[in-house]
């Protein structure tokens, strides 16, 4: 196993990540219950250009296996606060238990400094948990958001 964590380009990477954007979204979203899955390639395409968007890649040998999508911004309430807000992250269920998971956080870490980040928000599905290793980087549960599905357009 030769696992390694590096940035890459959404634009260059794109293809590989929507192979699992179906199981991901089935998987981790219950919205996809509600929604069809379409996400909105041209503002990912636009919150890159803008340097705002953040892709990490973990790949065993160059084959990916998991990711990181985030959006970097300053704060809308904190001038002074550049926060990273996880969009979606995965890694292939074989390697959860393995050294995937940290590999993958070091990576993040490294990066949200590298950038100047401040304040770091990263979402724990209910159904997968996640709080273990988010807590062993040092988050705290700060916020819990509740949903409740309106009017939906398709069962």
């Amino acid at each position: 196993m030769s696992i390694k964590a590096q940035v890459e380009a959404w634009s260059a990477c794109l293809p590989e990540l929507q192979a699992f954007f179906p199981k991901h979204a089935e998987t981790y979203s219950a919205a996809s219950k509600h929604f069809v899955f379409e996400p909105r390639y041209d503002v990912y395409s636009q919150l890159e250009q803008a340097g705002a968007l953040l892709v990490i890649t973990l790949r065993d040998y160059g084959k990916l296996i998991g990711y990181w999508v985030a959006i970097v911004t300053p704060d809308l309430r904190f001038r002074d606060c550049l926060t990273a807000t996880a969009d979606f992250w995965h890694i292939e269920p074989e390697y959860r238990a393995k050294a995937a998971p940290l590999i993958l956080m070091r990576a993040v870490e490294r990066e949200y400094q590298a950038r100047g980040v401040t304040r770091s928000f990263a979402g724990e599905n209910l159904a997968h948990p996640s709080g273990r290793l988010f807590k062993a980087f040092g988050y705290q549960p700060s916020e819990t958001y509740y949903e409740k599905f309106i009017g939906t357009s398709h069962a």
